[in-house]
């Protein structure tokens, strides 16, 4: 179902401005609707859905600041936009200080209208979307149905649960898949800066070029697109949370900058001269060991220790199979709800047997995943095992010969392992070296017998 375009009413005395305006918000993608005086307006907030107020400041009858008023009284969470000229600038001043989310002096572009229109609307429903995880994170702890009840799992939100309320920067680790990034809303929505902005990048998706200005923000004309000014997501999540998802892939170029931004708690838009604040809770996220890439010499050291005050590690799905069931009836249970015209009702024996045995590489994504395709295209009532994915009903993988069935110390696998991929590459052990990244003379100690 297509998402609802958010409507938009606007007012002003000078009906013809206030159809202008609407023509371009229409254009632009939102339901908009013009008035004629503040009167009206307030008849049509009484009995319509209005998402957000344009409003004129000064109009005779009821003028912009009454209507902002009347609106707030009405919904506090309603964005109201003021349009003021020059010589109003105070009473302008003052409708920020009443509530409103922003005022324009006449005369704007419409790109200005569209451009803080969006970002109230968006600030509205990041507020909601908090609101509502905040509740239902407090339901769960207070009524004990956290989903997962391993030890590991408990460790985990045992920590969220100390350090959401803190400021302090937390680095979430664990596999792809395993829920870092509910585990960063989680954080947020428990913390002192839920009704702020939450902005999260995913630091792998973008080059390095457009990451920073991303992040950090431009000027007008520091590079040849820069065609305006433009606010990084520091700035954007002033006040709140900036997520950085697959901080591991940042370039070690980025890296000195991103650390500057922690460490003064502002940043610099590229091609700018001055600092511009940024007030963030960190939170960041990956994959990969740190550590390990502060050896190689493509994380800096500096960088880890600032963004790892407190660490928590999410254990993938298959060290946590005791949680399986409660997963698998309740993310069902989800799943179901969002597609109230499937027949599935449950799951047959056999299905929920293959779903208990997986070893699920994907974590929680991937059983969501599943769960959704067998809800979307089972069928009857009782979903069948030939209604899950393919993947999972493939036989599993054999154990590669060299593991043998016995276990056995890892320097002992280790020379097994070498030795298999010797015999792959036809005894050549330059290439071998080079496939396994190391050099002859680490393979050469992995293959010597003790």
């Amino acid at each position: 179902m297509a998402e609802k375009r958010a409507r938009v009413l606007i007012v002003d005395d000078r009906k013809e401005m206030a159809e202008t305006l609407a023509d371009g918000l229409r254009d632009r993608g939102y339901d908009a609707v013009s008035v004629g005086s503040g009167t009206e307006a307030l008849e049509r907030l009484a009995r319509e859905r209005v998402d957000a107020l344009v409003t004129d400041l000064r109009m005779p009858g009821l003028d912009g600041l009454q209507l902002l008023a009347a609106s707030r009284a009405q919904d506090q969470s309603r964005p109201v936009i003021i349009m003021t000229a020059f010589g109003a600038i105070d009473s302008a001043v003052e409708s920020i200080r009443q509530g409103a989310a922003h005022y324009l002096t006449k005369p704007f572009k419409l790109d200005e209208l569209v451009l803080f229109l969006g970002r109230a609307l968006d600030e509205v429903k990041v507020r909601r979307e908090a609101s509502a995880l905040k509740t239902t994170l407090r339901e769960r702890f207070a009524s004990g149905k956290v989903l997962g009840k391993s030890s590991a799992m408990l460790e985990a939100l045992e920590i969220v649960e100390r350090v959401a309320p803190s400021d302090a920067a937390v680095l979430l680790l664990g596999e792809t898949g395993t829920g870092k990034g509910l585990f960063a809303r989680t954080l947020h929505a428990a913390s002192a800066r839920a009704a702020a902005p939450f902005i999260a990048v995913n630091c792998a998706a973008l080059p390095e070029s457009l990451l920073e200005s991303e992040l950090f923000g431009h000027v007008k004309g520091a590079f040849t697109s820069a065609a305006h000014d433009r606010h990084g997501l520091f700035a954007q999540a002033h006040g709140g949370t900036l997520f950085l998802d697959e901080v591991g892939e940042i370039a070690p170029q980025l890296q000195a900058k991103l650390l500057h931004a922690v460490e003064s708690r502002s940043v610099r838009p590229i091609g700018g001269q001055r600092e511009v604040p940024a007030d963030v809770r960190l939170i960041s996220a990956t994959h990969r060991d740190l550590r390990a890439c502060v050896a190689a010499g493509t994380f800096r050291e500096d960088l880890l220790y600032r963004l790892e005050v407190v660490s928590v590690m999410l254990p993938p799905l298959r060290h946590r199979r005791e949680d399986l069931p409660e997963l698998i009836d309740t993310l069902l249970r989800e799943t179901r709800a969002r597609h109230p015209g499937s027949p599935v009702q449950r799951l047959s024996a056999e299905a929920l047997q293959r779903l208990l045995d997986h070893s699920w590489p994907g974590n929680v994504r991937e059983l969501q995943h599943a769960l959704e395709r067998l809800v979307l295209l089972a069928k009857g009532a009782e979903a069948q095992l030939t209604d899950l994915p393919p993947s999972l009903l493939e036989p599993a993988a054999p154990r590669p010969s060299w593991m043998g069935d016995q276990v056995v110390p890892i320097r002992e696998l280790q020379r097994r392992y070498a030795a298999w991929a010797l015999e792959r590459m036809a005894g050549h052990r330059g290439h071998t070296a080079e496939a396994l990244g190391v050099d002859g003379k680490t393979l050469a100690k992995w293959l010597e017998v003790d």
